[in-house]
């Protein structure tokens, strides 16, 4: 049981950090609402990094934003947020690899794995968090904006890009769950000791007093150390 959901829990890992990257790279974070544009054969959208507008001939632009500090305050967060994901994903994989029960990466005992794993857990729910954090910030603002009577700027809708980093976060805080619960399972199961056996020998005594001696002994230590009940 432990081992499956070690597999399972760094297979969800490894997707999800897939996930993440495709989501980072992503410029379907948000897409102009058709019901704003005045045509349909023109689409907008936009991500992290640029902004494209394409057309149904099959011509696309794409402009990369020029400044950092000029850009809204969230798609900066965003930004720190999903690379920062990205990092510590990698990392939790690569730790969550030295943990396994069946990988001779790195050798160590059992209780040293056990760390590895509760470790790479831990890192692969924080970059599940990371992202989650960004995709529902950016999410939030975008709704925010489109049902805001107020706002005069373009309407934009909801991207694939964000419903990728949903999947990707999911995947993660799952991966690590799995990886965490692995590693408490394996603890508890170390933590109980062999079951000793014991051999009882009988003597009587006869030298003036009726005593009738117990002797136990652990059957897999031979001659070893006796114990006495009277």
């Amino acid at each position: 049981m432990s081992m499956g959901l070690q597999i399972c829990g760094l297979v969800a890992g490894v997707l999800s950090w897939c996930l993440q990257s495709s989501c980072t790279s992503s410029q379907l974070w948000k897409v102009r609402s058709q019901a704003e544009s005045l045509s349909s054969s023109q689409w907008q959208f936009e991500g992290l990094w640029m902004s494209c507008a394409a057309t149904s001939l099959g011509t696309l632009q794409c402009q990369k934003f020029k400044t950092l500090l000029g850009l809204p305050v969230h798609v900066q967060v965003c930004r720190a947020l999903m690379m920062s994901s990205l990092v510590v994903g990698l990392a939790a994989i690569i730790v969550s690899i030295l943990g396994l029960k069946c990988s001779k990466v790195g050798g160590g005992s059992d209780q040293v794995k056990r760390q590895f794993l509760l470790s790479g857990g831990v890192m692969l729910i924080l970059s599940g968090m990371s992202t989650l954090i960004a995709v529902s910030w950016y999410a939030g603002r975008v709704i925010h904006d489109f049902y805001n009577p107020l706002y005069n700027g373009v309407r934009f809708e909801l991207g694939t890009g964000l419903y990728l980093g949903w999947a990707a976060s999911g995947l993660a805080l799952l991966g690590g769950a799995m990886l965490c619960c692995s590693g408490r399972e394996s603890a508890s199961s170390s933590s109980f000791p062999p079951a000793r056996h014991f051999s009882y020998n009988y003597s009587k005594s006869g030298q003036g007093h009726n005593m009738n001696i117990y002797r136990a002994a652990q059957a897999s230590e031979g001659s070893g150390s006796t114990k006495a009940y009277v």
